[in-house]
């Protein structure tokens, strides 16, 4: 992943979550990437901690992301997202922010904010 803009990266870390593909996914993040709440708790760190979160999510059979919209200020790439998933009382959409912070052709820091 040498040399591909922000935009690229996490284009690519989108079109791996859609696939359900988890090794692709975990290629556009830093080894020891961090995820957090927007403004808030630490979820994961590094991919030892991020490939279970992901791996649990991507066994939901209706889940996908669709790209609502995306801004992208230098190494920042805001994304605003539709997220179908399977939730206990049955399939349902929620409204995401996702902010992906890029260093050395990786997703270092991504934060999310999830509309209850």
């Amino acid at each position: 992943m040498k040399n591909r803009t922000p935009h690229a990266i996490v284009q690519a870390q989108l079109d791996a979550y859609n696939a359900k593909d988890i090794d692709a996914l975990l290629k556009c993040y830093a080894q020891d990437a961090e995820l957090y709440v927007l403004h808030g708790d630490l979820l994961a760190k590094g991919h030892a901690e991020i490939r279970p979160r992901f791996e649990t999510r991507f066994a939901e059979p209706d889940l996908s992301a669709e790209l609502l919209n995306r801004l992208v200020v230098g190494t920042i790439v805001i994304d605003h997202e539709m997220v179908t998933r399977n939730f206990a009382a049955g399939k349902g959409s929620v409204e995401m922010v996702c902010v992906y912070e890029i260093e050395d052709n990786h997703i270092r820091k991504a934060s999310f904010f999830t509309k209850a």
